[in-house]
């Protein structure tokens, strides 16, 4: 029932906006893009002025066959001029920082806000909250989210549904899909057929560049705790040194993913110093049952995210990331260090 008044609230809000504001988040993964997307398409079939931005990052060539990707202006929030917008609708973000990271965030007093939100560690900052940590991700919430109002899917829209449902469940892999997410995923898939396309282009779209960065954060591995702790990491220097580009410096979660595939390494963490003493830090558990590393990426002060996958952002060297990250696990988890 709560739910349901929000969606209310939600659509009455957005019936009031003429001009709307977009936006994916720093370091964009699919489920950033493929919500916002799909909230573009159906408010340009509404007749709404509505403008997506890139956010912080360069959006990473994987995703370049996503519907709609070259509508994606490539505009940071505070190069946005907000008094252009009466609406801004936030997609995947649990905190202000998840919106940009270039300063401090606020809005003025003309723009609305409307958070949409899987994280169970989000902050509840916008004037709207929707906020569901059951659901897969922040695509499934908007499926339903449309579903309520009665919208007609079109193959642009469940094509970016889909494509954000299936990356943040590690193609169904990770712990958080349910028997809805997969019924969800099969009507998408009934309205754009070509979803193994879709998957194909985004799964097989490596440049050289991306093999060395995942040799040398392989090459890195050191392990803690009696090998429940398992850290690749790479420093600015490595990166300016082997001439890697910001794109292919962002998608370090496959190497998290493989640590975590293996036996016995328990906490999987991967450390990418992305600017001098700036360093993005990624979390997966093969046990988020006795690890919840929502709880180790907020203790960070700068993270987030589930039990079973997290982000944070340290602004610190990385000698000094790693200490501060072993003592978070060491002082949440002290039976590991025994």
């Amino acid at each position: 029932m709560i739910n349901k008044l929000i969606y209310r609230k939600i659509w009455k809000k957005i019936a009031k906006a003429n001009n709307i504001l977009l936006h994916i988040h720093p370091g964009p993964d699919a489920d950033s893009i493929g919500a916002s997307l799909s909230f573009y398409h159906i408010l340009k079939n509404m007749r709404k002025n509505v403008v997506l931005i890139s956010g912080d990052s360069e959006l990473p060539q994987r995703f370049s066959t996503i519907p709609g990707i070259k509508n994606i202006i490539n505009k940071n929030f505070f190069e946005t001029d907000l008094s252009h917008f009466d609406l801004f609708i936030i997609n995947d973000s649990s905190s202000l920082a998840q919106i940009s990271r270039k300063g401090k965030v606020s809005f003025p007093k003309n723009l609305k806000t409307i958070a949409i939100d899987h994280h169970i560690s989000n902050e509840k900052f916008a004037n709207i909250n929707l906020i569901a940590p059951k659901c897969s991700s922040t695509c499934q919430i908007l499926y339903e989210l449309f579903q309520s109002k009665k919208i007609k899917l079109t193959k642009n829209i469940a094509a970016c549904l889909f494509i954000g449902i299936y990356t943040d469940t590690g193609g169904f892999k990770y712990f958080n899909p349910t028997y809805k997410t997969f019924d969800i995923a099969s009507k998408l898939a009934k309205i754009y057929p070509k979803f193994d396309q879709l998957i194909f282009d985004l799964e097989n779209n490596d440049s050289p560049d991306y093999i060395k960065f995942t040799s040398l954060l392989l090459s890195s591995v050191e392990n803690h705790f009696n090998e429940n702790v398992a850290i690749a990491s790479i420093s600015y220097d490595q990166i300016k040194k082997n001439n890697l580009n910001t794109s292919t410096v962002t998608n370090y979660s496959v190497v998290t993913n493989m640590l975590k595939a293996v036996t016995g390494w328990n906490i999987a963490m991967t450390l990418v110093e992305v600017q001098p003493n700036l360093i993005k830090v990624n979390f997966r558990t093969r046990d988020p049952k006795t690890f919840d590393l929502a709880k180790i990426a907020s203790a960070t002060g700068s993270g987030g995210g589930h039990k079973s996958a997290a982000g944070a952002t340290i602004q610190k060297s990385l000698p000094e990331a790693k200490k501060i990250l072993l003592d978070i696990i060491k002082k949440l988890y002290p039976k590991l260090d025994k």
